[in-house]
């Protein structure tokens, strides 16, 4: 009897192991709106590519488009934590973000030096007008006309850091989106440096 008991208590919790996900294993997002949308995104790209003319792109473009796309779809496949921002800019960023199940996205703070939790989902960085900014690691800085707001796909590990000999603004790795005021659901306020840096920053986003 006692040796049945103790195979019984091993079944349970062989099927508790098998059908229950441990809180220690990684995190899946290919199951997200942002992977549908990046996958879609690439077979439709993927079916003009004997012609990508016909799609309005040149070769260049093209292959530009394809390596975005690429890159986002491995980012996603291969996170096993929730997007997550890096403050190297010296001065406090606003930040989107949401807390899955509890808040949705909206506008954060997060002082100089902080990185954003990882119970959180950093999606994205709001940039003010008259930000010396580089998009990409490839682009050139550009001044910003207008307020803009950067969105990263799930999992994305982004860094935003100033550039000590210019004070420019440089991501590590590009947006999927660019979005301007009437663009996106976000809140895009109009926001200057200074203001933003009156804000005190958002104290549960480093829980």
């Amino acid at each position: 009897m006692q040796f049945l008991k103790i195979v019984l208590v091993a079944l349970v919790f062989i099927v508790n192991l098998v059908i229950a996900q441990p809180s220690w294993a990684g995190k899946d997002f290919t199951k997200g709106a942002d992977y549908a949308e990046v996958t879609q995104a690439l077979n439709q790209l993927l079916s003009v590519k004997n012609a990508p003319e016909q799609a309005g792109y040149t070769p260049e473009q093209f292959q530009q488009r394809l390596a975005q796309l690429q890159f986002q779809k491995n980012v996603i496949e291969t996170a096993r934590k929730r997007a997550q921002c890096r403050n190297e800019t010296g001065k406090t960023l606003a930040v989107y973000a949401n807390k899955p199940k509890k808040s949705p996205t909206q506008l954060y703070y997060l002082a100089a030096g902080q990185i954003t939790d990882d119970d959180w989902d950093c999606d994205g960085i709001y940039l003010p007008a008259l930000t010396q900014v580089i998009l990409s690691p490839n682009a050139q800085p550009q001044e910003l006309s207008e307020p803009i707001a950067v969105k990263f796909v799930d999992g994305t590990q982004s860094i935003a850091r100033a550039n000590p000999a210019t004070g420019v603004i440089e991501l590590n790795v590009e947006p999927a989106k660019v979005y301007k005021v009437g663009e996106t659901n976000w809140l895009i306020p109009t926001l200057s440096q200074a203001d933003i840096d009156t804000q005190i920053p958002t104290p549960q986003l480093i829980d």
